[in-house]
């Protein structure tokens, strides 16, 4: 029996628009009886297809796949990856000797919600945030090897922790193909970086740091320069590339501080202008000297539903207070926010306050965004998540 889910009247108009989200209150009726991740055609309430998608349990009920009447096989799914791998080409991000990270897939950004693909030189991680993907992960794998045959030798599948908590499923990760090899080295323009897609956050890095990194590289010669937050250390590197005179990095991770520093041993051995501390961020900014020209705040997802916005604001308020009030006169502060309920108005707000409070003059240098190959599709706004702001605090 085919499987269908049938709209309330008027509830098409979204979809009309492209919007590729179906919410649980918009269906009517739903047929065929599927199971969560199975593929399902939506109909509107006059009967009439108009999309075909992943059902899930949940506020967002389907996550749709195409807007066209077609089959969810392996030709979909190879085109998909084929039309996403030819923009990171077109990027320049494909090809290189010193550069093979980059984001192939970010979900509803390739209208493919649901799913992420990182690629770390040779291998590629697969990332599921919906039951349907984790459901598809074989096939989609297999298209993978096909449209990037001959540039990955192992896939590795990492969903643990991004999947519904009450879907029935076997999240286990692992690797789909090859596996790791210690050959394979993650280069982000030249640079050595520490990837930890087995247990580490997200896939394993935050490509979506990357030209962020690459600014600040140009802004840190000569500077003494504090990365809070650092996870692997990405912003502590490209400092020290860019001729920073010291590098602190601080998170709460004993983990993290571990990766920051083989990262630094890897790329700057025997450099002794880095110091790595493992502590709350909220104590060490109360706790540390003002000696700092450059400061990077780049927190974990402060609020990660509607219902912790409030929360969150006066988090990032407090944090961005507490670096403007210690940063040296004529100082520059990356700061950035990386929770999607959050706008970019309600940031620029939280950080406006905090040089209020702080009563320091600063100045808008950049604004700053995901990289291109982390792309919004126009008909999915809320796929902007991360915010960022370079100031001169004087």
């Amino acid at each position: 029996m085919l499987k269908k889910v049938i709209l309330k009247k008027g509830k098409e108009e979204s979809l009309l628009r492209f919007h590729p989200w179906i919410f649980s209150g918009a269906i009517a009726e739903i047929e065929g009886s599927p199971e969560e991740g199975d593929v399902v055609d939506v109909y509107t309430n006059a009967g009439q297809w108009i999309a075909v998608g992943h059902i899930q349990v949940g506020s967002i009920a389907v996550r749709v796949l195409s807007f066209e009447k077609r089959p969810i096989d392996a030709a979909f799914w190879e085109e998909k990856l084929t039309i996403a791998f030819r923009l990171r080409t077109s990027l320049g991000l494909t090809g290189r000797t010193d550069h093979n990270i980059f984001r192939l897939v970010h979900g509803e950004g390739d209208n493919l919600p649901g799913l992420v693909i990182d690629v770390y030189g040779r291998t590629a991680v697969m990332q599921a945030h919906s039951v349907g993907m984790h459901c598809q992960r074989m096939e989609i794998a297999a298209a993978l090897e096909k449209v990037l045959a001959g540039s990955i030798d192992s896939i590795y599948y990492k969903s643990e922790t991004t999947l519904p908590f009450k879907a029935e499923i076997d999240r286990g990760n692992g690797y789909l193909k090859g596996g790791p090899s210690s050959d394979d080295i993650p280069l982000e323009y030249g640079m050595k970086m520490p990837v930890d897609w087995i247990s580490g956050q997200k896939t394993g890095l935050f490509i979506d740091q990357r030209e962020n990194r690459a600014l600040l590289e140009r802004f840190a010669r000569g500077c003494n320069v504090l990365n809070m937050f650092c996870y692997t250390g990405g912003f502590s590197l490209a400092a020290l590339r860019g001729g920073a005179s010291l590098v602190h990095s601080v998170d709460a991770s004993a983990r993290a501080i571990e990766l920051t520093q083989g990262g630094v041993m890897n790329n700057f051995p025997g450099d002794t202008r880095h110091k790595a501390f493992v502590q709350d961020a909220f104590k060490y900014l109360d706790e540390m000297d003002p000696i700092y020209d450059l400061i990077i705040l780049d927190p974990p997802a402060f609020a990660k539903h509607k219902d912790a916005l409030k929360h969150a604001l006066i988090g990032y308020r407090r944090l961005n207070q507490k670096a403007m009030e210690k940063i040296r006169p004529g100082g520059i502060l990356f700061t950035f926010s990386c929770s999607q309920v959050v706008t970019k108005e309600q940031f620029r707000m939280a950080v406006f306050t905090a040089a209020a409070q702080a009563h320091r003059s600063v100045k808008i240098l950049h604004q700053l965004h995901q990289p291109a190959d982390h792309p919004v599709n126009i008909f999915h706004p809320e796929g902007e998540y991360l915010k960022g702001l370079v100031l001169s605090v004087e």
